[in-house]
């Protein structure tokens, strides 16, 4: 019979994921893990495999918990869009303080990441990315069924315009502190010619 590990497995890659968020992963060393989620390096090979696998579970995570305030932001909110508005908002403005890079994970370790260095962590990051943009075609799917968008229009093609409007303006709330002027931005992703 194996023993109870004494420690708690989702509080150690939720400190994990905030580690590679804020470092990435090439500037996350195996010290800075141990410092991070305090364990020896025999706990994380005993426990994840290897720093690839730990980082792995931690872009799962990221994504699981960005799923998870999307589907938030959709049910407190009166349409798809205003919740999918709400959402860039949560985590472009208002998560700006906390969160440990401006940056998406996921978008910073594809941008990190190349063919060479770790092609099966790469693949990783990139399917989780397709991910989102099909979780936003589905809810402008939605919106289109309730008239919110015009019926003519492309879900996926839209949901890749506010992807990309998502990470350039995450890229630029890094060096702008105006909110106000973001924010603006916000409303205008849904005010241009792709959803008009």
């Amino acid at each position: 019979m194996s023993k109870n590990a004494k420690f708690d497995r989702t509080e150690v890659v939720g400190k994990a994921t905030n580690l590679y968020w804020e470092k990435g992963y090439h500037g996350t060393s195996m010290r800075n893990l141990q410092t991070a989620i305090d364990l020896r390096p025999g706990s994380i090979y005993a426990t994840f495999g290897s720093k690839d696998n730990l980082f792995k579970e931690a872009l799962n995570h990221y994504a699981e918990n960005t799923a998870n305030l999307l589907t938030s932001c959709i049910s407190e909110a009166e349409t798809p869009l205003s919740g999918l508005k709400l959402f860039i908002k949560k985590i472009i403005v208002d998560n700006r303080d906390t969160a440990p890079s401006n940056m998406c994970m996921i978008v910073k370790s594809i941008s990190e990441l190349t063919e060479s260095d770790n092609k099966e962590l790469l693949a990783e990051a990139t399917s989780l990315l397709n991910n989102v943009e099909i979780k936003f075609a589905d809810i402008i799917n939605e919106a289109i069924k309730l008239n919110e968008i015009a019926d003519d229009k492309d879900p996926l093609e839209l949901a890749r315009y506010v992807q990309v409007q998502i990470i350039g303006l995450r890229t630029y709330s890094r060096v702008v502190k105006d909110k106000q002027a973001i924010e603006k931005f916000i409303e205008q992703i849904f005010l241009g010619s792709p959803f008009h």
